[in-house]
């Protein structure tokens, strides 16, 4: 292979158990997101935009639906002969094999693929982030700093910052002081778990991290330490643009809501920057006579006979007549039949709500996640269904 300056290496094997039910058969990064995106187009989109042809995608929880999805890469213009993305799942070698154990260990099992492209910078991303971003501007400020690590960093609420590794830094930037999700944050400027190594420190320092049985093999928690530690540069990239970690059900649908704002502060109509997709084939949506639609963005392939509002459906949903549907994220392909009423609710991909339902309806009691009511992809919601808000519905509870 030619060799490159830098190539990407996309962390999309987590199960994302926080999304509940949607991600119970699907690894989070392929959950749908926004009406026609998955949640890694935003990563795969952000490497191309940024001239980055090699991308490696590490699988691990169930990776059918997103290795069928990314495919050859061509959606995204990633299937390059000379480079192209590569889906790199857990695999055995002659001392055997096991699950990927954390984040280095991922990267550290994929030395030998990383080293047939001889790259003097890795850039390591995740899967499950909404954002644009040009990572090329992050490289040019990693090698004007002659940095060995740049860590992007964006500033949260203080109360939020716990979620997230902190970083503190000087006034020239250099990363001072980093902790993984302490209790007690001292700042709120926090790692948006986006690296940019210099691949020959990070490889010798995968292979330290690895031989050391005490590691959890994470990067966070032990590969940017020790290099802490050991004295290594470490400098801030700060981000200012929009970011959004969509790992809880609440971040979920409200980086979707963010979409229908007046001035959405991401704005995918930006002809400039692109978001890629693999949608495939559908017909133009259809409107109905009695069809009414109110600040909602509707995906290809939809039939509308009824009323939504404020609302985002994915390609190929059906909104039967007599039905309302509010502050709601309809997945693709789902099916919501005549006479019901569906509020501020995410139903999974392929389901179908049969008649005189009522989704969302006012809980007797304080709900739980904000309120949302969440179904499980493929399931039927029998006709005349009363189902209170808040809840999470796996297929088992509702056919």
């Amino acid at each position: 292979m030619p060799k490159k300056e830098i190539i990407a290496m996309l962390l999309a094997g987590g199960q994302g158990s926080r999304l509940e039910c949607l991600t119970r058969n699907i690894a989070k990064p392929a959950v749908a997101f926004g009406g026609k995106y998955r949640i890694i187009d935003f990563s795969l989109s952000n490497c191309i935009n940024s001239d980055i042809n090699t991308v490696g995608v590490l699988t691990q929880y169930k990776p059918f639906l997103l290795n069928s999805y990314i495919g050859i890469g061509t959606p995204w213009d990633l299937d390059d002969a000379n480079g192209g993305v590569h889906i790199l799942p857990p695999f055995v070698d002659e001392k055997g094999g096991s699950w990927y154990k954390g984040t280095a260990n991922a990267i550290y099992r994929n030395i030998d693929y990383i080293d047939q492209y001889d790259p003097e910078f890795v850039l390591i991303i995740s899967g499950d982030h909404i954002y644009q971003m040009d990572y090329s501007l992050m490289l040019a400020h990693h090698k004007a700093q002659k940095a060995d690590v740049t860590v992007s960093v964006i500033e949260v609420p203080l109360e939020e910052a716990s979620r997230f590794g902190i970083v503190v830094a000087d006034a020239q930037g250099k990363i001072t002081k980093f902790v993984e999700k302490p209790a007690k944050p001292e700042s709120n400027l926090v790692s948006m778990g986006i690296y940019i190594f210099n691949w020959r420190l990070l490889r010798k320092t995968l292979i330290e991290d690895e031989g050391n049985a005490q590691s959890e093999n994470d990067f966070g928690k032990n590969v940017l330490p020790l290099l802490m530690e050991q004295k290594k540069k470490l400098t801030a990239y700060r981000f200012e643009g929009y970011w959004k970690d969509v790992g809880t059900i609440e971040s979920y649908y409200e980086a979707n809501m963010d979409l229908l704002k007046k001035q959405p502060e991401f704005d995918i109509f930006n002809a400039k920057k692109n978001i890629f997709t693999n949608t495939g084939i559908f017909p133009p949506h259809y409107i109905g006579k009695k069809g009414v639609i109110r600040n909602s963005l509707i995906s290809n392939g939809c039939t509308i006979l009824g009323e939504v509002i404020n609302s985002i459906l994915g390609p190929g949903v059906y909104v039967g007549e007599g039905t309302r549907v509010e502050d709601s994220i309809l997945l693709p392909s789902c099916k919501i039949q005549q006479e019901c009423f569906i509020r501020k609710t995410i139903v999974g991909e392929g389901t179908v709500v049969r008649p005189y339902c009522s989704i969302g309806i006012k809980a007797g009691e304080q709900p739980k996640q904000a309120g949302i009511t969440v179904i499980e992809n493929d399931s039927e919601i029998l006709e005349d269904t009363q189902l209170e808000e808040g809840r999470n519905l796996y297929r088992s509870t509702v056919a």
